[in-house]
């Protein structure tokens, strides 16, 4: 895998920086397959197509809006990345990890990560807080020359997934009832869904859901020091314990009949995050 380009980051960071030269995000937002409407808890100022921005480019998957939004809530702002992309998309870490780099370089200090995973503990349509992860895609985005953009050679990850957010996102489930499971996620290269038996080795290791995003950018943010937090959405059971063939069609379907309680869930966590000092 193609090492961190940090000539295109910093021209990405030039783009936005051109289209909004005043923007002081307080975090950012990711969000992933199906995860669209979130955007509607917001007052969205501006948008710009990824299209537009030095590394990015048009997200190529399916439910990805590919569009990165100003918006506010609260009285703060924040950046909304409507779609993300992916290892397995051939263009190596830069576009994977510039939601990452964006937010530390504008000063923002929480990265909100949002997927569709296959569920091994879990089932179809629940919502699960990612206390930790997994890395088996086979590289890591640090990977390459040290940078110190990028932070420490050797970057610990004992609490990648801050547990001070984890406990807002348990606050903000108590408070509209909208129940979130917790667990592990475990990321793989893909694009092919996993077999059986690699879901069972995941199993057997410790992973309470699968994906093919997510983990790379919380460990650059991790690295540079942003406080990371994450859902995933469980879309299917996995090979092995799925009885149907895995598709995306199945993805988006369950995504769709769970938007209702994403709805009602985002709004909350982001009038608590909003109010971190």
């Amino acid at each position: 895998m193609e090492s961190i380009n940090i000539d295109i980051l910093e021209q990405t960071c030039k783009d936005i920086k051109k289209y909004w030269p005043n923007a002081k995000p307080f975090g950012s937002f990711v969000l992933g397959s199906g995860w669209g409407d979130v955007i509607k808890a917001f007052t969205v100022k501006d948008e710009i197509s990824y299209e537009k921005i030095t590394g990015l480019g048009k997200a190529g998957v399916v439910g990805h809006a590919s569009k990165l939004s100003l918006a506010e809530i609260d009285g703060k702002e924040f950046f909304i990345f409507q779609g993300r992309r992916h290892c397995y998309e051939g263009e190596g870490w830069t576009p994977v990890v510039i939601p990452a780099y964006v937010t530390k370089h504008f000063g923002a200090s929480i990265l909100f990560l949002t997927n569709a995973a296959g569920g091994i503990s879990y089932d179809p349509g629940d919502l699960m807080i990612i206390s930790d992860h997994i890395n088996f895609m086979g590289s890591n985005p640090l990977s390459g020359p040290q940078n110190d953009a990028f932070g420490p050679r050797f970057a610990d990850q004992t609490t990648v997934w801050k547990p001070e957010l984890r406990e807002i996102l348990k606050k903000a489930s108590a408070n509209t009832g909208v129940e979130l499971k917790e667990g592990t996620y475990l990321a793989f290269s893909g694009p092919t869904y996993e077999t059986p038996a690699e879901i069972q080795f995941a199993k057997v290791i410790g992973a309470d859901a699968v994906g093919m995003s997510t983990v790379p950018e919380a460990m650059l943010g991790n690295a540079m020091g942003i406080k990371v937090a994450g859902i995933s959405c469980i879309t299917n059971h996995c090979a092995g314990i799925s009885k149907n063939p895995l598709s995306h069609k199945e993805v988006i379907e369950t995504l769709d009949g769970i938007m209702p309680m994403t709805s009602k869930l985002m709004p909350e966590i982001i009038k608590l995050l909003s109010k971190i000092a």
